[in-house]
């Protein structure tokens, strides 16, 4: 139980790696004189913005959902999704008539 509640909580490491590395993309831009090479220094720190708000808004995500990691079973996650009526409903005429083989030649 524990393991698959602290699994979105991991994301906490990418994040802080791309905060990190922007900031010292940062601290260098303070120095670069070149107009042309700030403007690449600040679209790198806005992708790196956007990918760390990306990993942590789908760790919110998947913590505020009720993440249950790899212990969930494939008919349990067919359940949530309502496949399990779908196939239920796709496999009703097979099924009566399973019994009969018929060949053709």
């Amino acid at each position: 139980m524990l393991m698959s509640r602290c699994c979105p909580l991991m994301a906490i490491v990418p994040v802080s790696l791309f905060l990190t590395a922007s900031f010292f993309v940062l601290f260098t831009l303070a120095k670069v004189v070149d107009k042309k090479l700030k403007l690449l220094g600040y679209l790198a720190v806005g992708f790196l913005w956007l990918a760390a708000l990306v990993i942590l808004s789908g760790a919110v995500s998947n913590l505020s959902q009720g993440f249950t990691g790899l212990r969930c079973s494939m008919p349990q996650k067919m359940q949530r999704c309502g496949m399990m009526q779908m196939m239920q409903q796709n496999n009703a005429p097979e099924m009566a008539t399973s019994g009969k083989v018929t060949t053709t030649k």
